[in-house]
């Protein structure tokens, strides 16, 4: 028979990468949030869940019960096989620890395959995180990193992760960048999301000594950060990076590929033309229009976003504990990794 497990044990092994975890939720369920680094194994697609949940409630629940398990008993030899082939051990998760996770640990430990069930399901885990999020005490030094749009913020940091070092990549867990054209070719994630994928750098770093990461406001995109990482940046020593507008520009470009998304770019720019001088708003969009990306973006950095930033950068009243002027990004991470090693 499988065992129950709670979601404060669950972490526990996987911190010690012992567990793995599969959301047997539908696609849509674990494409909307789900608990990072699980595997989706379904037990019911989209469609399928649709229909049980209108018989659920126009029917019966009986009616509900049977065409479930015709379902499932048509799919038993792949879905069985499919757990099967992983060999490590197994948790089994579904919304909230209902039918469909009790269905699936049930069949597969007839089978003589051990699996663990998550207690609460996912509604569980997403009360852990908030709760995590509220209590948690974060101890690192932290090191924020400032500096105009465009001086690689995201790349350093993600740089200086590939070389070892804590961080905590906001953006990344926002699946956006922070600016109007931010949200271009990147997937958003929702707000359940992001906490989570927070909360699993926070607890993975509790233990290092520093810990780094960008300079955000209070939203990113139509995220909103926790208050703990406000206050760890009100404690934290602030790095600004200066880099020429030569490689800022080349830069955003790198990073948002205009020529890829052109028609998201010239809509995102749309919504701030009117804060740009009329002249200066034509000829950026006409560069964006005749593919001059770099001269589009040079104008937006003169004329919007660099007066934007240093109007913003007050708000904050941080004092800048250290400078960094480099040539490049890689510059930047040989300098960054210096300073934050003495």
């Amino acid at each position: 028979m499988f065992q129950d497990i709670t979601v404060e044990e669950c972490s526990e092994l996987r911190s010690r990468k012992e567990l793995v975890l599969i959301d047997v939720r539908s696609p849509s369920e674990y494409a909307d949030a789900s608990i990072p680094g699980s595997l989706n194994i379904p037990i019911f697609n989209d469609q399928e869940r649709a229909e049980i949940g209108t018989l659920y409630k126009q029917v019966s629940v009986q009616a509900a019960k049977e065409r479930g398990l015709e379902i499932v008993s048509a799919k038993l030899p792949a879905f069985i096989k499919t757990f099967a082939e992983i060999p490590d051990n197994k948790a089994v998760f579904c919304w909230r620890g209902g039918m469909r996770s009790k269905t699936t640990a049930t069949v597969l430990s007839l089978m003589g395959i051990r699996v663990y069930r998550i207690s609460g399901g996912y509604r569980a885990y997403r009360q852990y995180v908030v709760e995590q999020l509220q209590q948690i005490r974060f101890e690192p030094q932290s090191f924020v990193l400032h500096g105009n749009t465009g001086s690689g913020k995201t790349a350093i940091l993600r740089k200086m992760k590939e070389k070892g070092h804590p961080v905590l990549d906001l953006e990344g867990y926002a699946g956006h960048r922070g600016s109007i054209f931010g949200g271009i070719g990147l997937a958003a994630h929702n707000q359940k999301m992001f906490d989570a994928l927070l909360l699993q750098d926070l607890q993975a770093n509790s233990q290092s000594p520093y810990v780094m990461f960008e300079a955000e406001g209070r939203r990113i995109g139509k995220i909103t950060v926790p208050d703990l990482m406000m206050d760890a940046r009100t404690k934290a020593h602030h790095i600004r990076l200066d880099l020429p507008i030569d490689a800022r520009i080349r830069q955003i470009v790198e990073d948002y590929k205009p020529w890829e998304h052109i028609d998201d770019c010239i809509s995102s720019f749309r919504l701030i033309k009117s804060r740009i001088h009329t002249p200066i708003a034509a000829e950026i969009e006409s560069c964006l229009l005749s593919e001059n990306y770099h001269a589009a973006v040079e104008m937006l950095l003169t004329y919007y976003y660099d007066p934007k930033y240093t109007h913003s950068s007050g708000e904050h009243n941080e004092e800048v504990s250290s400078v960094i002027q480099a040539s490049s990004v890689d510059d930047a991470v040989i300098q960054l990794e210096k300073l934050v090693q003495q």
